[in-house]
């Protein structure tokens, strides 16, 4: 495995091996690699010749008074993992390799940014779309792979990639979950052994909701209702929304047809997790 810091390095080794007809997945990461993560790696290898990893916390994409500070950076331990499953290119640039001072120039996303995630983050995917466009820039993959559970980050980049007119596929993974499913997030880490208990609510809800559709419910509102349920006896997983929506936009649906998304953010102490699953597709 071959480690990148400077753009103009990785630059010029990419260019190297596309001129010899190798084709080019991009993982891109904030780092504290779990299984979830090694699955996103499997996925390029199967789409790609060389599989480039970046780990990037990018700090445009948190907001004042969230977790940057703390957000882990085990790179040791980052580096040895990815090593281990196949990747061939390390990309770890700095901040101030990725941001010449403070940037001036952003990708700002639209009416389905605003929802969700943008609702209780405003500004966090303008963040979220800016880097990930500066490394489709630097890196020029063929293939790049993001994880389903950050399911409206997904949409939001096909959309920018649409619009942009950038040349790569996307791949979507199915999320990976703990035994128990729980969905694996580097921000389980924060979670007490009390907490790691009680945000087993979180895919119990979603478990529900998918039960009762398979019985044939489909008012978008009673399956939100289903998941409340849930919430309401752990006191402990404060939700922030549950919403069915269509995959798309992420607007809400009265009817949960085949293929509709529904999505959780809760808080489980002092860590805010999402979750979310497809009505119709087998659960991760």
């Amino acid at each position: 495995m071959q480690e990148f810091e400077a753009i103009e390095s990785i630059r010029q080794h990419l260019g190297a091996l596309r001129s010899t007809k190798r084709t080019i997945a991009l993982v891109p990461t904030m780092g504290a690699l779990h299984q979830g993560h090694l699955a996103l790696v499997a996925a390029a290898r199967e789409s790609a010749d060389i599989v480039v990893l970046s780990i990037f916390v990018n700090p445009l994409q948190f907001l004042p008074g969230e977790d940057l500070a703390r957000y882990p950076r085990p790179l040791e331990h980052d580096r040895a993992l990815a090593d281990a499953h196949g990747v061939d290119i390390l990309f770890v640039p700095r901040a101030e390799e990725m941001y010449h001072g403070t940037p001036e120039t952003r990708v700002v996303p639209g009416a389905t940014a605003d929802r969700w995630e943008g609702a209780h983050r405003p500004g966090h995917f303008a963040g979220v779309l800016t880097v990930v466009a500066k490394l489709l820039n630097i890196v020029q993959p063929h293939v790049a792979v993001f994880g389903q559970k950050d399911i409206q980050q997904v949409t939001l980049v096909r959309r920018m990639v649409a619009d942009l007119d950038i040349p790569v596929a996307l791949v979507s993974v199915v999320t990976v979950r703990e035994a128990d499913g729980l969905a694996l997030s580097s921000r389980n880490v924060f979670l007490s052994e009390t907490d790691r208990s009680a945000a087993l609510a979180i895919p119990r809800a979603l478990a529900a909701m998918r039960g009762r559709w398979a019985d044939g419910e489909r008012d978008g509102r009673a399956l939100e209702r289903v998941a409340a349920t849930v919430f309401a006896g752990t006191p402990r997983v404060k939700p922030d929304y549950i919403a069915v929506v269509d995959p798309d936009q992420l607007a809400p649906v009265e009817h949960a047809a085949q293929g509709t998304v529904a999505a959780v953010a809760a808080r489980v102490g002092s860590t805010r997790l999402i979750d979310n699953i497809i009505f119709g597709e087998e659960p991760g």
